[in-house]
């Protein structure tokens, strides 16, 4: 059997890598499989899907910061303290989305918000509210998911996080099947995908949790010790959580400011439900071959050898060099995909229309969107690998700037680029893709400020050391010198 040494490093990060990949492309298989539920309606399937899909996406803003709260776990979980910590830090934040979930169905806000910014008419308007009253329990359901997968991803049983959300879209299609073939097509299309959501992050949940409780609660302390930095305060998890929620939530509500200007710059026809809908059909496709890039960020905090609390990885072959050039072949293979799947003829409609049961005329209007997510690969990957670098150091603060600089161009481009004749869900995507670019732009200037910050501190702790070192020497000098003196005089003395 032929051994290849130089490539053993590599399977730790492909091990470790396989299953999040997995999971976030099982994320996308999952969205696509609760749009054909509504795809599949004898009616009004196109007004379905735009309603579904601005639920989706306003519900979306609320869950993305606190799915960030996986690499809270990834980090600090060290003791059942730190979880009952963690834990009670979701369970806020789900009792806070969902009151205003409820705000948002039943208030004026909520017609405010999607009536009238969105410019669409009574009957979307309407079926989005509902929508979007329906989803208001799951971000808390998604939230106890996360900070369990945290733990797990810690303690490297990623295979189990991937199979968790694998059972999560697989349940998701099964149900999707199932109350197809019930009288809800009938009485509420809506609640086909949204009874499918609750039952997959369900079975999500159950399998997070009982690995961790099978795996993991009696084996942690009760207390972490001083050898990790003791025990992780509330302060310090949402201190090092809320940049990452906060460019997880601009990256969220992306789509809605997306959905919004697209809507309003159509001003409300039937050409704005259709780029609508178009945009929700096209989202989960072209961010599955690109979308597990942003797993790379959790690569280097598991991997880490100056981790103090990853003693785990001390004998680890796994080196900064090694993830580096993993990293880069993620992005080749990334690249690869895109360009095969979206620029090769006939292939992205094909997917639509048999994967989301779209008609070609519909997949059509598809394709240019989806090739201009050939481009995202980059972006994501470079934003990616050094947030995985910060989070390791916990200087996640310096990423807030990237996130309103992502908001800044995005909405510059959709403010623009309709005068330059881009409209409809092109001018969306084009548009996320100017603000992914910005983005990434922006983390790259903060790692290189925390970089060249870390080299400063290294020189100036040298000098200290070279300084302590030669005091020492300096002071024997003076004394031998005084001891020369003194032996000399006591000689004068003697002969006096």
């Amino acid at each position: 059997m032929v051994e290849f040494p130089s490539l053993s490093p590599y399977w730790p990060l492909l091990r470790f890598l396989v299953p999040l990949a997995i999971t976030n492309v099982a994320i996308d298989l999952g969205e696509q499989a609760l749009n054909r539920g509504i795809a599949t309606v004898k009616e009004d399937a196109i007004e379905m899907l735009a309603s579904y899909g601005l639920a989706y996406s306003l519900m979306k803003f609320f869950t993305g910061p606190m799915s960030d709260f996986k690499n809270v776990g990834l980090v600090f979980v060290n003791s059942k303290r730190d979880r009952r910590k963690a834990v009670f830090c979701m369970v806020a934040a789900g009792v806070i989305a969902f009151v205003l979930h409820i705000l948002i169905a039943y208030s004026d806000l909520g017609y405010y918000i999607i009536n009238k910014l969105h410019h669409v008419d009574e009957s979307v308007g309407y079926k989005t509210r509902k929508a979007f009253l329906y989803l208001a329990a799951f971000p808390l359901l998604d939230a106890m998911a996360w900070i369990h997968a945290g733990i797990l991803l810690k303690h490297k049983y990623s295979v189990i996080v991937g199979s968790a959300s694998i059972s999560d879209v697989v349940a998701q299609i099964v149900f999707v099947a199932i109350l197809l073939h019930s009288n809800l097509e009938c009485v509420e299309p809506l609640l086909i995908p949204i009874l499918s959501l609750y039952m997959g992050a369900l079975v999500r949940f159950s399998i997070v949790g009982l690995g961790y409780y099978c795996n993991i609660h009696d084996v942690i302390p009760d207390s972490s010790g001083l050898d990790v930095g003791g025990d992780a305060t509330i302060k310090k998890m949402l201190s090092f959580w809320w940049p990452l929620a906060l460019i997880l939530a601009t990256q969220r509500i992306s789509r809605p400011i997306v959905n919004l200007f697209v809507s309003r710059d159509l001003k409300g026809t039937t050409d704005a439900t259709e780029a609508v809908a178009v945009l929700t059909a096209t989202y989960p496709v072209g961010h599955m071959p690109y979308g597990w890039l942003t797993e790379l960020r959790a690569v280097y905090p598991a991997f880490d050898k100056n981790n103090p609390s990853n003693k785990m990885n001390a004998g680890s072959p796994v080196t900064k060099t090694h993830i580096k050039k993993f990293t880069f072949c993620c992005l080749a293979l990334s690249l690869t995909l895109c360009f095969v799947v979206f620029w090769t003829p006939r292939v992205s409609e094909k997917i639509l229309v048999d994967v989301i049961s779209v008609e070609y005329a519909f997949a059509e209007l598809c394709v240019i969107p989806l090739r201009i997510f050939s481009f995202f690969p980059l972006p994501v990957t470079v934003r990616a690998h050094l947030t995985g670098w910060l989070m390791t150091l916990k200087k996640t603060f310096v990423l807030a700037p990237s996130s309103v600089l992502r908001i800044i161009v995005l909405i510059t481009s959709l403010v623009v680029l309709p005068y330059m004749g881009v409209h409809g869900a092109t001018l969306g995507v084009g548009s996320l893709l100017a603000g992914f670019i910005g983005e990434s732009t922006m983390v790259a200037i903060a790692a290189c400020y925390v970089y060249r910050q870390q080299k400063n501190n290294e020189m100036s702790n040298e000098l200290v050391v070279e300084g302590e070192d030669s005091a020492p020497m300096s002071e024997v000098c003076s004394r031998t010198q005084m001891d020369a003196i003194e032996e000399l005089q006591e000689e004068e003395e003697e002969q006096e």
